[in-house]
């Protein structure tokens, strides 16, 4: 059960970042022997699975060192790697009660989204400043995180476990500072770029009070 549940949490939070690479690499492990997936996910040893989730793992890595394509992927894939999260967590469960593949099918989706907007609104902070040294240091950072994340997860359940748990009480505290910061630094941005429209609005205000 412990293996279990560090594969579910794993193969979530891993989507949250990186998801083709999430599905990559639990491929190719199963492929090479290296560990023995559940029925319900053997199909992401298949090589077609391996082969597409190679290449857009090859443009998710490249579309992630572009700061504004990266917050468009960031922003479309909201409604991908949620719900990926979710589905693979349930498949690694196998066979279970069908109420706790629910539990943790919605557990997994939550974790997915805890990953996902934790690193959606810090990239789009980084993105936000026009030097690209911060913005490819930020984005090999979730690469590694994600291959190492993945990894612990499969060969180190219990401490993957901890990490986890470890993570979510940071996610807790970070994800309204991020909301916060990324609403101020647009909104920076936007005043600095049209500054006669905001000047038009802030005398409309002025006369309206």
């Amino acid at each position: 059960m412990l293996e279990s549940l560090s594969l579910a949490a794993g193969l979530s939070w891993a989507s949250g970042l990186r998801l083709y690479l999430t599905v990559f690499i639990a491929g190719m492990f199963q492929r090479m022997g290296l560990v023995h997936l559940p029925d319900s996910l053997a199909i992401l040893s298949s090589p077609w699975v391996i082969g597409v989730a190679a290449v857009l793992t090859v443009v998710e890595f490249l579309a992630d060192k572009i700061p504004a394509v990266d917050s468009l992927w960031d922003a479309v894939h909201i409604f991908i790697r949620i719900p990926a999260g979710a589905v693979l967590a349930a498949g690694a469960l196998g066979h279970a009660d069908p109420a706790m593949l629910t539990i943790a099918a919605l557990a997994g989706g939550t974790l997915a989204g805890a990953s996902h907007f934790a690193k959606a609104g810090t990239r789009a902070l980084i993105n936000l400043s026009p030097e690209p040294v911060s913005n490819w240091a930020a984005s090999t950072t979730e690469d590694v995180g994600a291959l190492a994340g993945i990894t612990l997860a499969l060969f180190v359940p219990l401490l993957f476990l901890i990490l986890v748990l470890v993570f979510l009480v940071l996610a807790g505290w970070a994800l309204p500072r991020l909301a916060r910061g990324v609403h101020g630094g647009v909104s920076r941005m936007a005043k600095h770029m049209l500054p006669g429209t905001y000047a038009r609005i802030d005398r409309l205000r002025s006369k309206h009070d």
